[in-house]
């Protein structure tokens, strides 16, 4: 007779009883092994297409420059050429005489003769406290500028304001029997001045002495 087993012993034969299944323990898959970061690959160098912009020639460059440079030189030949881009906005005169005239301060000249070449870039009377002054101003066939003013303010007041430290130079010997006086005035200026009881005209700008005198004795 066979002795008895313990009872928490855990038999060694596996074998289930008569008409039960095997037991089967699942096998244990085994861990998967880590797999390595995908590298992105590196891009490839584009090719060469040409020079870069700073390795251009000089020849290159003065072609480019010449290619902006000749459709801007035809426009400004067109505007000037055809549109007159050059030329100033003249305005006419004879609205500012015919105030004058009406107002009746004082004599009023008007230039006369001067020629299509004078363009009268201004023109306008105002009344004021001290009095009553025209003013026409002109650019001249040289291109420079001149003024006529005629006015019934004092002489006192009236030439410090117009020629700011201006000084007599004495007689500017004009045709037509009136005491002309040549004087300095503001920066590269000059003017001629005809003083009388009742009011003083003066003729100043950057213009040539030969043409403030023209513009003095046109007057009329």
């Amino acid at each position: 007779m066979e002795a008895a087993q313990p009872a928490d012993r855990t038999p060694t034969d596996a074998t289930p009883p008569d008409g039960q299944p095997a037991l089967v323990e699942p096998a244990t898959a085994p861990s998967a092994a880590p797999q390595p970061a995908a590298v992105a690959p590196e891009p490839e160098p584009a090719p060469a297409t040409g020079k870069a912009r700073s390795e251009r020639s000089p020849k290159d460059m003065a072609l480019s420059l010449l290619i902006l440079l000749v459709p801007i030189a035809l426009l400004l030949a067109f505007y000037r050429g055809f549109l007159g881009g050059d030329s100033p906005v003249t305005v006419d005169p004879a609205p500012a005489l015919e105030q004058a005239r009406s107002a009746n301060a004082f004599p009023v000249s008007e230039p006369t003769g001067l020629g299509d070449d004078w363009r009268t870039v201004n023109a306008r009377f105002r009344t004021e406290p001290d009095g009553s002054t025209l003013r026409i101003g002109y650019v001249t066939p040289e291109g420079r500028g001149a003024q006529l003013v005629e006015s019934d303010v004092p002489a006192e007041k009236l030439l410090p304001a117009e020629l700011t430290e201006g000084q007599p130079q004495g007689a500017a010997d004009l045709p037509g029997g009136l005491s002309w006086q040549r004087y300095t005035a503001r920066g590269n200026e000059q003017a001629l001045v005809l003083l009388e009881p009742n009011r003083t005209v003066i003729v100043v700008g950057d213009a040539g002495e030969t043409e403030l005198r023209k513009l003095a004795t046109s007057l009329r």
